[in-house]
């Protein structure tokens, strides 16, 4: 099984959520129980890919994830792909200069730069903030008050221009932005290296809250108890994630790893993850790892 990197870059604010929670936010989304940092569940991703799939190649969707319905043990077999969690990348907060800057931290980091390594793909050192009052930002950084003053959401940062910074904005743009040239300066310019706390504190506080209500069609105003409050990932959020694909497992039918790898959706797709379609939320764009023809 040979791992592939994916990254997800979220086009409208994205609710891939847990439920209905106690506290103040009525539907939160998911996060990962030790960090708290917002994920995309790898069963999110996998499900909307096998309708994807499925809709044009049955056999393909087969093949790649297995059989629907089990009738017996002669006909049961594993799926060829395996889809990890999507976690956050870089995400979007609101800034005084420049409207919003893409924020991460050495954390998240050294964690990215794990997975590029264990899919052969080139990693640099991880630079880090001076102390918890400061941030790094690329030389030619559009967020700075000052020349030297980074300010996101109620925050005020000292700022330092770093080359390091601009190296990791640059690899992480041209993931995301492959073929847009425009789209790579504007993530580029706006990109920030954060002190751990301040990116687990904005990561909670920044999100996005939307207030939601339902209407009673006999009256035309609102049900009573009928007032809820979502949880949103902003749009323009990047997440990474690893996925993996074996030789397949279908009997009778032996197909190759990498020509599976070819048959999957190209790069970029647009798909639509989470809650509320209907409203135009979850639209995200998945990238997935070059593969040679």
């Amino acid at each position: 099984m040979h791992a592939r990197l994916f990254h997800l870059h979220t086009l409208s604010a994205l609710h891939c959520g847990t439920g209905r929670s106690v506290g103040v936010v009525d539907l939160p989304i998911a996060r990962a129980r030790a960090t708290q940092l917002p994920i995309v569940p790898g069963s999110s991703l996998r499900g909307v890919l096998r309708q994807e799939i499925g809709a044009r190649d049955a056999d393909l969707e087969r093949t790649l994830f297995g059989p629907r319905t089990i009738k017996d043990n002669a006909n049961s077999f594993a799926g060829a792909l395996a889809v990890g969690d999507a976690h956050l990348l870089a995400m979007p907060v609101r800034a005084l200069a420049g409207i919003l800057c893409y924020v991460t931290a050495p954390f998240i980091l050294r964690r990215y730069a794990r997975d590029l390594a264990d899919v052969g793909l080139t990693t640099l050192e991880i630079p880090s903030p001076a102390n918890r009052e400061h941030a790094l930002v690329p030389t030619d950084s559009v967020n700075l008050l000052d020349n030297n003053t980074l300010v996101l959401e109620d925050l005020d940062l000292g700022a330092q221009r770093n080359a390091l910074t601009l190296e990791w904005a640059r690899i992480i743009a041209a993931r995301v932005h492959p073929h847009e040239t425009s789209g790579q300066t504007d993530f580029i310019q706006r990109f920030a290296i954060l002190p751990d706390d301040i990116l687990g504190y904005l990561s909670e506080t920044a999100t996005e809250l939307r207030t939601r209500i339902s209407i009673d069609q006999d009256t035309g105003t609102v049900k009573k108890g009928a007032l809820w409050f979502e949880e949103h990932l902003p749009a323009e959020s990047v997440l990474w994630g690893l996925y993996a694909l074996s030789d397949s497992n279908e009997p009778g039918k032996p197909k190759r790893a990498d020509a599976l790898a070819q048959a999957l959706p190209a790069s970029p797709t647009l798909l639509q993850l989470g809650g509320q379609a209907g409203v135009g939320r979850g639209l995200v764009r998945l990238l997935t790892q070059e593969v040679a023809a």
